[in-house]
């Protein structure tokens, strides 16, 4: 399975330079530092949502921007055989010596205009456990498909297991990750105000 991380640094980099904007102002914009800038944009380290969301914001597009072309107007279908043959994203956990820790399969990569991002995520078991909460504007749905998922969402921590949802204001600051050591996949819809 190919992996979209190069495009979305790219593309990252690509939108910044047409907007004449410069990485220290995209920082200053953003919250983030100069150096996580860099190296989103040179794919030393592809981030959780929350800084892309941030960097998205920045530059004044879509998340969705990042990973896709954007091109039907009208409804998108994504068949089952056709998302596993599709590239996918990973994104770190936010630990340093962390490079996989979710792989995100887009299910309206296609889709013009939209304000939800639906994906499939495949979650990597990993043992540790000092996960980086980030918070960002919008909304979350998440349904365990199968596996346990731990949630901390502020200063609770909720564990999911198969067949169950929650959902959230990203405002807080939470983080998604496998219960120690147990992988699981969950169905996510991410909602960015635009």
């Amino acid at each position: 399975m190919s992996n979209n991380n190069t495009i979305v640094g790219a593309k990252i980099k690509g939108i910044r330079e047409s907007k004449n904007l410069s990485v220290e102002e995209i920082a200053e914009r953003s919250g983030l530092t100069v150096d996580q800038i860099n190296s989103i944009e040179n794919d030393v380290n592809l981030p959780s949502l929350g800084p892309l969301i941030k960097i998205a914001r920045a530059l004044g597009v879509r998340l969705g921007t990042f990973m896709d072309d954007n091109d039907a107007l009208g409804p998108v279908v994504t068949r089952a055989k056709d998302r596993e043959a599709e590239s996918s994203i990973s994104f770190s956990n936010g630990a340093t010596d962390a490079r996989k820790h979710m792989e995100y399969h887009p299910l309206a990569q296609q889709k013009a205009g939209r304000h939800m991002e639906p994906f499939i995520i495949d979650i990597n078991p990993t043992e540790n456990q000092d996960f980086q909460l980030s918070a960002h504007e919008g909304e979350e749905f998440i349904y365990v498909m199968s596996g346990e998922v731990e949630v901390d969402y502020g200063k609770e921590k909720y564990t999911l297991s198969e067949g169950d949802s929650i959902f959230y204001d990203s405002i807080v600051k939470h983080h998604l990750h496998g219960a120690p050591g147990k992988s699981a996949k969950i169905l996510a819809v991410v909602y960015i105000p635009f």
